[in-house]
């Protein structure tokens, strides 16, 4: 499972958390519940299917884990899990340079 995949799920499912929560505070119309409900409960589902799978891959300590998914449950916690994501990339794509640099 790509780790850009898990970054891309994990934003919009932060962002359709904020919009639910949004709801809640009158910014956005009782209308828009079911629909805003639906999108962000599957969207819930898939992220904690791929951080189970990007966890197992990448071997992360199950502290890491858990903060991931608490992430999912705090408003604007997944800035933070966009910033921690963001550095595995980088640091998966330098791996990945200093193989095919040694290798050719």
């Amino acid at each position: 499972m790509s780790l850009k995949l898990f970054r891309i799920l994990s934003l919009l499912e932060g962002l359709s958390y904020l919009a639910i929560l949004s709801v809640t505070v009158g910014l956005i119309d009782r209308a828009y519940v079911f629909p805003l409900g639906l999108a962000h409960g599957v969207l819930f589902m898939g992220y904690i299917a791929v951080s189970l799978l990007v966890s197992h891959q990448r071997s992360w300590p199950l502290l890491t884990w858990l903060a991931v998914f608490l992430a999912a449950v705090v408003p604007f916690a997944f800035i933070a899990v966009e910033m921690f994501l963001r550095r595995e990339c980088v640091a998966v794509q330098a791996r990945n340079n200093l193989q095919a640099d040694t290798s050719g």
